[in-house]
């Protein structure tokens, strides 16, 4: 590696730089094991590590009974992203994916679930400048049809 080609300098190792910085959560409070009607709250902050080659995700509820985190790095010999994720509730997922047209995609790899092929993705869709839109969607079928599990509108913090 030269100065002139420093790593992590793809163009598409900045594909997730739409995710960068503070954000503010809403979603509907019944996803989450809320109240019908309420909407539940929470934040994130995403920041690049170790020279821009990894993204730390920061995520809590608003009463930080949920909390989590990731790093996310391109990996150039894939050609896709890789997730890891772990949190407070002792969950821990790997994501494997990448800009499908105008979206983030990110899925596990399917698992046999007393006949069914499960398969989670998360979607970033709507991008703009300050919000988006997170969609945690989940398979029975290996990834044929989707059905919408949680779903999160981000707006940019401060």
């Amino acid at each position: 590696m030269t100065q002139s080609n420093p790593p992590c300098s793809s163009p598409e190792a900045s594909q997730f730089d739409f995710w960068l910085g503070d954000w503010t959560l809403t979603w509907p409070a019944e996803q989450t094991g809320g109240p019908e009607g309420e909407t539940g709250r929470g934040k994130n902050r995403i920041e690049r590590l170790f020279g821009n080659c990894a993204i730390e995700e920061t995520f809590e509820f608003e009463d930080r009974a949920f909390r989590g985190r990731s790093l996310s790095v391109y990996d150039p010999l894939s050609g896709k992203w890789q997730q890891t994720w772990v949190d407070n509730m002792g969950g821990y997922l790997l994501f494997t994916g990448g800009m499908t047209g105008d979206n983030m995609e990110l899925r596990t790899q399917p698992v046999d679930r007393k006949g069914d092929i499960a398969v989670n993705r998360m979607v970033f869709t709507e991008i703009q400048t300050n919000g988006l839109r997170w969609e945690w969607q989940g398979s029975k079928d290996g990834g044929m049809t989707w059905t919408d599990l949680w779903t999160i509108t981000y707006s940019r913090a401060g």
